[in-house]
């Protein structure tokens, strides 16, 4: 339901190209941000120019920063430029001369600073604040409408020879979430392939196994409920911008007894001799009788077995020594 509604709004918001403003800008260069360059990157640019921001994967972006940075020369030109941003472009332009009309969703004096930021927020809660450093821009800039064209503007009909001279640094970074996304692989043994089971996280059932799960970074829990396959709980880690990959090992729900004893030990299960080894005995759930033989001596005990679970069942063999006076 909620990506639904995602590209609901997507697709209004293209339907906006009605009211796209026309214009003419020489594109400087383009700006690709992703997950995997969380600095971002910069191009040079003079007045008259724009650049053109994509967004690779921005499922963990709260926003975009978008840094100006003047030179010295400027503080003698205020008022001169001004910086405006356009969504929704009508296309994709290369660097060079382009004929565009896009959505204006920004369009402020270049203020009297060395270095001016620009925030952009791409979701809704996306917690981004104005600051004295940094300005927030009042309307939300879905992905779905990107690129983003930014551009440096006159705001004078003649513009003199240091004005248009002038080179201003443009640096662009995703703001990110602090989240991160998990993929569930699961695995069937061969002859139980293809039965129930519910996959829990945090308590809430996962419907679809193939959708990722988007997660606050942290510790989180997972569990697996089935009457066919062994029950799991079991806590991960998401950590941030990252996408981690949960494997299931669904296993069957027949219970096991592993038996550890001394070199020498004769070991019966029900009477039934255990030969010695490393793997589990399967058994029905009920009680169950142990009885271990070592020399002249027989220990016997019972154990109530549960469906689903493994069980430890050894024999040790200790040295008692105390001192009085």
């Amino acid at each position: 339901m909620r990506i639904r509604f995602f590209w609901a709004i997507c697709l209004s918001v293209i339907a906006g190209h009605a009211w796209a403003e026309p214009f003419q800008t020489s594109v400087a260069g383009v700006l690709h941000l992703h997950d995997g360059a969380p600095e971002g990157s910069s191009v040079w640019i003079n007045p008259g120019d724009s650049v053109l921001l994509e967004l690779g994967d921005a499922r963990f972006f709260t926003g975009i920063e978008v840094r100006l940075s003047a030179p010295v020369t400027w503080f003698a030109h205020q008022g001169s430029l001004a910086l405006a941003a356009y969504a929704d472009l009508d296309r994709v332009p290369r660097p060079g001369i382009a004929e565009l009309a896009g959505r204006r969703i920004a369009h402020e004096l270049l203020p009297g600073r060395v270095q001016t930021i620009y925030q952009i927020p791409v979701r809704n809660a996306h917690g981004l604040r104005t600051s004295p450093y940094s300005t927030v821009a009042s309307d939300i800039t879905l992905p779905c409408a990107f690129p983003v064209l930014f551009r440096l503007m006159p705001t004078v009909q003649v513009m003199g020879q240091e004005l248009a001279g002038m080179s201003f640094l443009l640096s662009a970074r995703p703001i990110f979430s602090d989240e991160g996304a998990v993929r569930l692989i699961t695995r069937y043994p061969a002859q139980l392939r293809g039965r129930p089971f519910t996959v829990l996280i945090n308590n809430i059932v996962v419907e679809n196994l193939a959708e990722e799960w988007i997660l606050r970074e942290g510790e989180h829990h997972l569990a697996v409920v089935s009457e066919d396959y062994r029950n799991e709980s079991r806590r991960f880690v998401v950590e941030r911008t990252r996408t981690i990959d949960l494997v299931i090992e669904l296993q069957d729900p027949t219970p096991l007894i592993f038996f550890e004893a001394p070199q020498g030990t004769k070991i019966f299960l029900n009477n039934s001799p255990i030969f010695r080894g490393s793997d589990p005995i399967p058994v029905e759930p009920g009680v169950h009788e142990a009885r271990f033989h070592v020399g002249d001596y027989t220990i016997t005990r019972t154990i109530t077995v549960q469906r689903g679970k493994t069980y430890r069942i050894a024999l040790t063999v200790g040295i008692d020594i105390e001192e009085s006076d």
